[in-house]
């Protein structure tokens, strides 16, 4: 079985059983291919996540906008913190969520991917790169192994997200990251990883927190990996690379 065989084959037994627990999306209902769905019990993850020592230390996080992951970003908000967030598919780059840009009374509305859009704003590289070091990333997945090797729906996002940010200066191999998932989607399977995976440091469940002693993170953008349409449909590649060249010169 091939290598990209093999992850699709472990997403797909996963999906079936996240069905199960999953709350539909109201774009791509159970379609787990084109997103990572809210499960049956997530509060109870925002819960051990808040009470983290990296959660509480942390300043400056990035969220990815995973359905899951919808009351971490209330209650990063509440907490005083600010966040970074992808746009669907980085296709329009990234937005910034501080405490001071949303009422109180509309602070779970911001929370959803409708509502960041309407009280955060664009940043662009250049600006992100300089509100300084990323304190946490925190993440979805499809599915992640006990070694902290994880697989999204398939596309890259997250680790060239993860490359963007390293590109920029803003993480490195201390930075902690931690994955968000339903029971089910943890694996005791030794998943395909390459160099350029980014591996997780914690993943939290609704029934517990794994601590995990993976290998060093990628460092920068896998480039020679990128297919060229992508430079199209992430603009900010191209924004990125016209940003190191400025850098060089």
């Amino acid at each position: 079985m091939k290598f990209n065989e093999t992850k699709q084959y472990i997403r797909k037994k996963i999906w079936s059983e996240l069905k199960k627990v999953a709350l539909p999306d109201s774009r791509f209902h159970y379609d787990f291919s084109n997103f990572i769905p809210d499960f049956e019990g997530s509060y109870k993850c925002v819960e051990k996540i808040r009470s983290m020592e990296v959660y509480r230390q942390a300043k400056l996080l990035f969220i990815t906008p995973d359905n899951c992951l919808e009351k971490l970003r209330e209650w990063s908000i509440r907490d005083g913190k600010t966040y970074i967030m992808a746009t669907y598919g980085i296709a329009r780059g990234f937005i910034l969520m501080k405490p001071e840009y949303v009422r109180e009374e509309d602070l779970e509305f911001s929370s959803t991917l409708d509502g960041a859009e309407r009280f955060s704003r664009r940043i662009g590289l250049r600006e992100m790169a300089e509100l300084g070091k990323i304190d946490l990333l925190v993440t979805g997945c499809s599915a992640v192994n006990l070694r902290g090797v994880r697989m999204g729906k398939g596309h890259g996002f997250f680790d060239i997200e993860w490359g963007i940010f390293s590109e920029l200066g803003m993480v490195d191999d201390r930075t902690p990251i931690i994955c968000v998932c339903h029971e089910c989607q943890v694996v005791d399977v030794d998943i395909p990883a390459s160099q350029w995976d980014t591996i997780v440091d914690y993943i939290v469940t609704p029934s517990r927190v794994i601590s995990v002693n993976g290998p060093p993170k990628p460092k920068g953008i896998a480039w020679h990996q990128i297919n060229p349409n992508l430079i199209d449909e992430i603009p900010v590649l191209r924004e990125l690379k016209e940003l190191k060249a400025v850098r060089s010169n």
